[in-house]
């Protein structure tokens, strides 16, 4: 009979591990410093209120930031909060403890907005849109009240190109979710530090932190199934064209107005030639780039 005894990772492999590691974590603080820098995110003084939801990505938000301030030539403060809408099965102590574990100020309001939500959609639809309507509101009303001069939420780069996909496709808008921008009230800054980052990487970064994660299908809601369909097509493309997801991503800070279609932006009414050559006249779309569609023009993740 031949015994096989079952061992744990040489030391080989857990220096490479360790090593992989540490790369991404670099890599996740440069993205998320990037656009911090590029947005002007955070300024000296500032109090940043992490919306912590206790899903990977607000998570990976708070635990880059921490290091981030560190590091950062300017002071400021961070205090994470959760809101606890009352979802039957909800894990209350898990954010308190985890929180306090690494000794972070927090706040966690208590509103039952779960209640509100089934009251006014039918049983089986996607309470998501009102969910987060509600949930918006509170967290503005709690910025105020702890002086918090930031709103950080966790959105990532494929949440941004995800967005742009959908009003364009269900709202027939260009549009998606900016790095920063104001609050429906006027009150507030909201930013989302980590647009530059891609969301296979905040699932590796979970794992690797074992950050206590809690589901977000407590409330029963059906899931997104646009949002869904847009993601699936994302990742079908990323596999079969590579680099075509990060032009699409770049292409969002590169806008043409006046070879887009709203007088809005480009006012076309009054256009007159001007007898001056414009290197962005009648030109649709350059024939070097249609020969290589899978070169990326910018890319930022490596």
């Amino acid at each position: 009979m031949i015994s096989v005894t079952m061992t744990g990772p040489t030391a080989r492999q857990a220096e490479k591990v360790a090593y992989e590691n540490n790369k991404l974590h670099k890599r996740l603080c440069r993205l998320v410093g990037q656009a911090i820098g590029d947005f002007n995110m955070i300024e000296d003084g500032d109090k940043v209120m992490v919306c912590l939801s206790g899903g990977k990505d607000s998570y990976a938000l708070l635990d880059i930031l921490l290091t981030l301030r560190e590091r950062a030539p300017i002071h400021f403060d961070i205090v994470a909060v959760n809101l606890d809408q009352k979802q039957p099965g909800f894990p209350a102590e898990i954010l308190p403890n985890y929180l306090r574990s690494i000794d972070v100020p927090f706040h966690i309001e208590t509103q039952d907005t779960y209640s509100i939500v089934k009251r006014l959609i039918p049983e089986g639809k996607t309470t998501c849109s009102l969910c987060s309507r509600l949930r918006r509101g509170i967290l503005y009303r709690v910025a105020g009240e702890l002086g918090a001069t930031k709103i950080a939420l966790g959105h990532h780069r494929d949440d941004i190109i995800e967005t742009f996909f959908l009003n364009m496709f269900f709202g027939s808008k260009l549009k998606a979710m900016p790095p920063k921008l104001q609050s429906d009230d006027g009150k507030h800054i909201v930013i989302r530090p980590m647009a530059y980052v891609r969301e296979v990487d905040t699932e590796r970064y979970a794992e690797l932190r074992q950050f206590p994660i809690i589901p977000c299908d407590l409330c029963g809601s059906q899931e997104n199934l646009q949002r869904k369909q847009i993601k699936m097509l994302l990742r079908d493309w990323e596999k079969k064209y590579p680099g075509r997801v990060d032009n699409i991503f770049s292409s969002l800070s590169t806008v043409v107005p006046s070879h887009l279609m709203d007088r809005s932006l480009f006012e076309f009414s009054s256009l007159n030639a001007t007898g001056l050559a414009d290197k962005n006249g009648d030109i649709a779309f350059d024939d070097e780039l249609c020969a290589t569609p899978q070169t990326p023009i910018v890319k930022i993740y490596s």
